[in-house]
């Protein structure tokens, strides 16, 4: 095996987990709502997850560890990835909020503190903010 053959499974793998944590979070309150399983279609197409894989992770996706990451700028990046797709989808309204601050959740940021970074989070992004500007942003939100 190739190093470049670990690095891809290595890849792969945490695109699975990622994905994982995220039906797991969808899954929190029992149901996948159209809305989420929408969301959950085109996470998985942006991810690289095969029609079999996404499969096997609806089926299973507690044996997925949630690995949210722990440095806070790392979990800034994938808001900021997540909030961008919502977005450029157009999911608007409740639903998009719901399930941002679920995921927002999943990712470790407190509940307490959810909605607030999530709505900051969907007017950077509306107004174009680039990942650069985001994390500045959203990290001097109490300043």
């Amino acid at each position: 095996m190739s190093i470049s053959d670990l690095f891809d499974s290595g890849f792969k793998k945490r695109n699975e987990d990622h994905f994982a944590a995220i039906v797991r979070v969808a899954m929190a309150d029992g149901v996948i709502t159209d809305d989420e399983k929408a969301f959950l279609d085109r996470l998985a197409n942006n991810l690289d997850i095969s029609e079999s894989d996404y499969k096997i992770i609806l089926k299973d996706y507690q044996s997925h560890p949630i690995n949210p990451p722990v440095e806070y700028d790392r979990r800034l990046e994938r808001l900021y990835d997540l909030v961008r797709m919502v977005h450029i989808d157009q999911i608007d309204g409740d639903p998009e909020h719901r399930l941002l601050n679920k995921i927002g959740v999943g990712l470790g940021f407190h509940a307490v503190n959810v909605k607030y970074i999530v709505d900051k989070a969907l007017t950077l992004v509306s107004n174009g903010a680039d990942l650069d500007t985001f994390v500045h942003e959203i990290k001097n939100m109490n300043k």
